[in-house]
């Protein structure tokens, strides 16, 4: 493995990691708002950390 693919690597990792923070974050900030809705809102959570979780396995293999 050569030094920038490891750099590369690492910046996936880290937006990866900030991308499913940030949504995290603004659910239970949501659920907190309207915990009615927590049932929607865990599952749109879900589907959105799942696709930043493939971008970022597509981007690793890439790299």
């Amino acid at each position: 493995m050569t030094i920038p693919s490891i750099v590369g690597a690492g910046l996936i990792v880290i937006g990866a990691g900030l991308g499913i923070g940030k949504i995290g974050g603004s659910a239970m900030d949501a659920i907190a708002r309207q915990p009615e809705a927590s049932g929607k809102i865990q599952t749109a959570m879900l589907i959105a950390a799942a696709l930043i979780e493939g971008i970022g396995f597509a981007a690793l293999f890439a790299a």
